[in-house]
């Protein structure tokens, strides 16, 4: 409850001052039919030219055309836009102000090779939850050099962007626009929610030399299959919720080569897969590795042959092993002797004492084994 009651607080209080900063705002020209909202407010930490139309629900990209020439902020969400045509800003002005544009939840299904001119100082891309199709099967919506006016980008939001393609489809179109579009300077990628389960050619990645922190999450990769020394500059990982399942001593050696042959840290977040396997090889690589493991808590190894299943295997710090003297020893054993003596001697007394207690345990029990207790789950 206190939870709950904080992140209300959270929420309101960044409610609040979204809809101050939107009152310093005005609607814009006629151009936008009087659905935008133009003018100086915060952005990102500091006062911006923003141009916000968010569910306006515009059919159509043209109004961009009248974009004011010193915006820094296009936030244009939550429209029906199927197509991006040619030049959706026009070919008047440079836009050299330009730094966000913001276009997800569009319903975004194709973007033209040329949509995207004159906007070479855009720092931030947002195109999450459409339904861009790329695929090199359909040639109209196949446009490798998409984004190749964005010499300048630095970050490139991709989460849940794309038409449902086969997977194997959507990661091979992906690497044809990195090879295309010259993202040099890219420095975060998010490919979240996207069902790739895996990518064909390893340097799926190699064309994006400045990257930094690369999302993965929720897709259906099972396994770090894609090479990791072509982005020199990489230092976050992230893989959580996926399908991995097993991460053998190659895997776990491209992590640690990584960390060993460049100047910097490396995070990963393996965390919500089922892992299966030599859980005691992961346990000492986490252990071990130079590599910086995120929410270790969360990261969770199921072992194949477990040696006494009614036995749950933690896989943390193993405790010191047990000392005893042989004196302990012998009073131990000696012990079990003399119970085990007793009740033999005392069975018949005993017999008689338990059985009105079975005798009630047995009328209002009654179970059925269900089979074989499954392989007990190893935190890491």
């Amino acid at each position: 409850m206190i939870h709950l009651i904080l992140f209300g607080l959270v929420f309101y209080t960044s409610h609040v001052m979204s809809v101050k900063s939107l009152e310093l705002a005005a609607p814009c020209s006629e151009g936008f039919s009087s659905k935008c909202l133009c003018g100086d407010i915060e952005y990102l930490g500091k006062v911006q030219y923003v141009v916000n139309c968010t569910n306006t629900q515009f059919q159509n990209a043209s109004v961009l055309q009248n974009l004011p020439s010193k915006t820094q902020v296009l936030i244009f969400t939550g429209n029906n836009i199927n197509e991006l045509p040619m030049n959706v800003f026009g070919t008047a002005n440079p836009y050299l102000d330009l730094k966000v544009v913001d276009m997800s939840n569009n319903n975004i299904r194709d973007i033209r090779g040329k949509s995207y001119h004159r906007v070479s100082n855009v720092e931030r891309l947002i195109l999450n939850h459409n339904q861009i199709s790329i695929s090199s099967k359909e040639p109209s919506h196949h446009h490798p050099r998409v984004f190749s006016n964005f010499v300048n980008l630095l970050e490139l939001h991709l989460t849940d962007a794309f038409a449902d393609n086969t997977p194997d489809d959507l990661a091979s179109d992906l690497h044809d626009i990195f090879v295309n579009s010259e993202l040099q300077e890219l420095r975060k990628l998010h490919l979240e929610q996207n069902k790739i389960s895996k990518f064909k050619d390893t340097k799926m990645f190699c064309d994006l030399p400045s990257l930094q922190d690369l999302h993965l999450g929720q897709n259906k990769l099972t396994g770090i299959h894609f090479e990791l020394d072509c982005l020199p500059r990489l230092r976050f990982l992230d893989l959580e919720f996926n399908n991995i399942q097993h991460l053998d001593k190659e895997d776990l050696g491209v992590l640690d080569k990584y960390t060993h042959s460049h100047n910097h840290s490396l995070t990963i977040d393996l965390s919500n897969n089922t892992l299966s396997g030599d859980c005691d090889t992961l346990y000492s690589w986490v252990q071990t590795t130079k590599v910086t493991v995120r929410n270790k808590e969360r990261l969770h190894c199921r072992a194949r042959t477990v040696s006494a299943p009614q036995c749950p295997l933690l896989l943390a710090a193993p405790a010191p092993a047990p000392t005893h003297t042989g004196t302990e020893l012998f009073l131990f054993i000696a012990l079990c002797f003399t119970l085990a003596l007793l009740a033999y001697t005392n069975w018949k007394p005993i017999e008689a004492q338990m059985k009105p207690l079975t005798d009630a345990l047995s009328r209002k029990v009654h179970y059925t084994n269900l089979g074989k207790q499954e392989d007990q789950e190893i935190n890491v």
